[in-house]
C-alpha cells in the first residue's frame, strides 16, 4: 500500500464510484460480449478475443470523451459498436444498433463484483454511511446494484444526470455533499479513475482513495492509494 503522509480524519460518509471500483465492468461486459459473439458473429471474421479487446479500447475512449463533455451519452451508445466493427472492416448498421440494445439490456443484470467488494461493504457499512456518485447512465445503475446484491448498502445514489454535471466537475460533488448535509472534511471519495474520481475530489478539497489495482504510474496526489479493496481496512 502506498499512503501519502496524511492525517486520517474522522470520516462519517464514504462516496463510492461504481463501475471498475465495486462493480466488475470488465467481467460483466465480457460475459455479454461473448454471448453476442456466439449468437451473431463469425469467429473467422471477428475473433472473439480480439472483439473483446477492441470493445474495451473503444469503450474507454468514448467514455473519456463523454466524461470530458465531448460527446453525449446517446452518441456514446450509438457509436460504440459501429466503431468496434469498423476495426474489423465490418459494416452492418442494423447489427450495430441491435448489439447496443442487447448489450445495454443484458450487461447491467450481470452480478459480478470486484474482489473483496462485498466484504468491504459489509465492513464499512457498520461504521460509515455509504453513497454512490457516478457518471453512468442513471436508468441502469440501480439495476447493476440490485443484480449484484449491493443496493441496500447505499443511502444516496447520485448520477451526473441528476446533479446536472459530471465528475470531475465540482458541482456533482457539491450536490452530494449538500444531500448528505455533512462537511467535506468528514467525507471520503473512493474511485478508480484519476480524472473523474481523484482530480474531481481533489479540486473540491475532498479526501480521496485511488483504487489502483493495476498499479498504474501517475503524478497525482490522492490522500490514499490502494491496489486491492481489502486494504481499506488498514485505515478505515
Amino acid at each position: 500500500m502506498n499512503f501519502t503522509e496524511h492525517k486520517i480524519a474522522c470520516y462519517q460518509h464514504i462516496f463510492f464510484d461504481l463501475d471498475h471500483t465495486l462493480w466488475d465492468f470488465e467481467k460483466n461486459s465480457n460475459e455479454t460480449l461473448l454471448e453476442l459473439h456466439k449468437d451473431f458473429l463469425d469467429e473467422r471474421i471477428i475473433p472473439k478475443e480480439q472483439f473483446l479487446a477492441v470493445f474495451h479500447e473503444v469503450n474507454a475512449h468514448l467514455w473519456h470523451l463523454h466524461d470530458t463533455e465531448q460527446i453525449t451519452a446517446q452518441e456514446l451508445r450509438e457509436k460504440r459498436f459501429t466503431m468496434v466493427f469498423q476495426e474489423f472492416d465490418f459494416h452492418n448498421p442494423d447489427l450495430s444498433i441491435a448489439f447496443s440494445q442487447i448489450y445495454l439490456e443484458k450487461t447491467p443484470r450481470k452480478p459480478h463484483l470486484l474482489p473483496q467488494a462485498k466484504e468491504m461493504l459489509d465492513y464499512l457499512s457498520q461504521k460509515y454511511k455509504l453513497h454512490i456518485i457516478t457518471n453512468g447512465f442513471p436508468e441502469i445503475q440501480r439495476i447493476k446494484m440490485e443484480s449484484a446484491g449491493i443496493l441496500s448498502y447505499f443511502q444516496e445514489i447520485v448520477t451526473s444526470q441528476e446533479a446536472g454535471c459530471k465528475k470531475p466537475q465540482k458541482g456533482i460533488f457539491e450536490y452530494l455533499l449538500q444531500k448528505v448535509q455533512c462537511p467535506k472534511e468528514n467525507c471520503l471519495m473512493i474511485g478508480d479513475n484519476l480524472l473523474t474520481d481523484i482530480e474531481g475530489a481533489l479540486q473540491i478539497g475532498l479526501d480521496c482513495v485511488f483504487y489502483n489495482p493495476k498499479k498504474v504510474p501517475h503524478n497525482r496526489k490522492p490522500s490514499y492509494e490502494i491496489s486491492c479493496l481489502g486494504e481499506l481496512k488498514e485505515f478505515l
